[in-house]
């Protein structure tokens, strides 16, 4: 028995402009995403700039390749893709106007031939075993059509998540406190991942970033973790001033070290 297509209705894609920052929505006021248009490749949004915390643990090297889970603006994966010339990134977004707009409005260079993006649920992108153990780093940023919560929560998608990854590979994803999924997100993430979850602190609008890993063991001195985020500024613009004590207050961890 052939497996019925999903009809799906796509919110519209519409755009805001104000002082120099160009906003993405999907049919309501909330923000999808944004670019601040004279500085196009940095990341403009607290949380998007978080999402980015894997650079406190891995460092990118040759035939790198990054995931990401709901496109928006593209700038996770544009950011991504300009760590270095040799990374490689794939991007699944189902509504086929927020692509468009990703590359018509936000500047992502659907050309680029280290780039490939797909119209697909990312459920079943997850879940299925060819994409398994293929990727270095997931950014998840899928929101519902009314911005009000995550568009997908389950423990299926999460340990799909965990599939998808290689052994060392991180996971972040934005999370929004007030959702009532939010304590669901959480706990079936904490499942997948084996209790190997970090949350930042609270951010603008409600944004929460988790940090999940998979592979060996990580330990790793809060000094050290300093250090590098100050490397991870120098290098790659990103301001990290307050990551490692966000990390470090907001979570169950040893005084002396980060161990997870």
């Amino acid at each position: 028995m052939k497996k019925k297509k999903i009809k799906h209705r796509f919110e519209p894609v519409t755009f805001s402009e104000i002082d120099g920052v160009r906003y993405l929505h999907l049919g309501t006021p909330w923000i999808q995403g944004a670019m601040r248009i004279k500085k196009p490749d940095l990341l403009e949004l607290e949380y998007a700039q978080q999402m980015m915390a894997w650079l406190l643990f891995l460092e990118p090297n040759p035939s790198f390749n990054t995931l990401q889970l709901g496109l928006g603006t593209g700038s996770i994966t544009k950011f991504s893709l300009s760590l270095d010339r040799t990374i490689k990134a794939t991007a699944v977004e189902l509504n086929p106007s927020v692509i468009v707009a990703a590359q018509s409005m936000f500047g992502l260079n659907t050309m680029d031939q280290r780039l490939l993006i797909l119209q697909a649920d990312a459920l079943d992108f997850v879940q299925n075993q060819k994409n398994h153990d293929q990727f270095d780093v997931l950014a998840v940023d899928l929101f519902n059509g009314e911005a009000s919560g995550p568009s997908l929560s389950s423990k299926s998608f999460y340990q799909g998540c965990f599939d998808v990854l290689k052994g060392p590979g991180v996971l972040t994803v934005n999370l929004f406190s007030r959702h009532s999924s939010y304590k669901k997100n959480i706990n079936n993430l904490c499942d997948a991942f084996d209790n190997r979850v970090l949350l930042f602190k609270e951010v603008h609008d409600n944004n929460v970033v988790a940090i999940a890993f998979k592979g060996p063991h990580l330990e790793v001195s809060w000094d050290d973790l300093e250090r590098r985020a100050v490397d991870v500024q120098k290098c790659w613009k990103l301001p990290t001033e307050g990551w490692v004590e966000s990390i470090k207050g907001n979570n169950l961890q040893p005084k002396k070290n980060l161990s997870i």
